[in-house]
């Protein structure tokens, strides 16, 4: 019975095998039609297939736009770091431009100041109480500079050193409301007008320009220069131009406007000035 059942399971297995072999065969054979059945099991595949291509398409188009979006995004931000990037640097090219500038005309201005001793400086402190007062510079007494000696800009005038240090100094402006801070100048004309430099007017951001002569025809935008009449400043540097002339109370004295050719409100680089010739002391009264 045993041997019965082994011979029976080896006809199976060969049965099986020749059926196999002739299958192969047969798909292996070329035709020009397909059986029914293979067309029936290609034609579920191809319906399964397309049932699931499209969800399938359409998740993978998903998640292909989300990390389309995120690498938009990336993109974005760092275009964004770069844009902010060349920003800063515009503002830093620009600001080195105009530090340039300042420069080449505070070296222009030295080199024309040939009859002066002149020591570049530069502003390092401004108290925002004082803004009109006073400037720190970085030079002292030991790079030359001493009290009194005019300060300037390329621009114009702006005020005299009022305290010298060792390796700092005080610089005080022409704008500063100290009475007696005075500067004797004069107006440009066919006849110099003279007069004292006193006083600053803060409204019309204007020097105060005192005339002794009443008489005199002064007309806007003359040149308005030191005089070096007080022995302490040198003559012919630059203040201003008039910008407006007002008679006082009594017809006594007329009080000139002048428009300062410097720049208060801005002051990075300067140049304090001596004069060489020598002045005897008794003949050093005003400035």
């Amino acid at each position: 019975m045993p041997q019965f059942f082994l011979n029976k399971r080896l006809i199976i297995l060969l049965v099986c095998i020749i059926f196999l072999v002739a299958l192969i065969g047969f798909s292996l054979k070329e035709r020009e039609e397909l059986s029914w059945p293979e067309q029936f099991l290609k034609d579920s595949v191809g319906w399964v297939q397309s049932l699931f291509h499209q969800p399938a398409q359409y998740i993978a188009g998903f998640f292909e736009n989300v990390n389309d979006i995120k690498n938009t995004y990336e993109e974005n931000k760092l275009l964004k770091e770069k844009l902010d990037a060349y920003g800063q640097l515009e503002a830093k090219v620009q600001e080195l431009e105009k530090e340039n500038q300042k420069l080449e005309d505070v070296l222009e201005k030295t080199e024309s100041l040939s009859d002066f001793t002149k020591i570049q400086a530069t502003v390092i402190g401004r108290n925002p109480d004082q803004w009109h007062d006073i400037i720190t510079i970085n030079k002292g007494k030991q790079h030359g500079v001493e009290e009194n000696m005019a300060v300037i800009t390329s621009k114009g005038l702006i005020g005299k050193v009022k305290h010298a240090n060792a390796l700092t100094s005080t610089v005080q402006l022409l704008s500063s409301p100290d009475r007696i801070n005075r500067i004797s100048a004069y107006i440009q004309g066919e006849a110099k007008i003279m007069g004292l430099i006193e006083g600053y007017d803060e409204e019309k951001e204007a020097l105060l320009f005192k005339i002794n002569t009443p008489d005199a025809e002064i007309e806007n935008k003359q040149k308005v220069l030191t005089s070096g009449l007080g022995g302490v400043f040198p003559s012919d540097l630059y203040i201003g131009e008039v910008m407006d002339v007002v008679p006082d109370d009594y017809g006594l004295t007329k009080t000139a406007y002048i428009k300062p050719a410097a720049d208060f409100y801005e002051i990075d680089h300067v140049i304090i000035v001596e004069r060489k010739m020598i002045v005897p002391e008794e003949e050093v009264g005003e400035e």
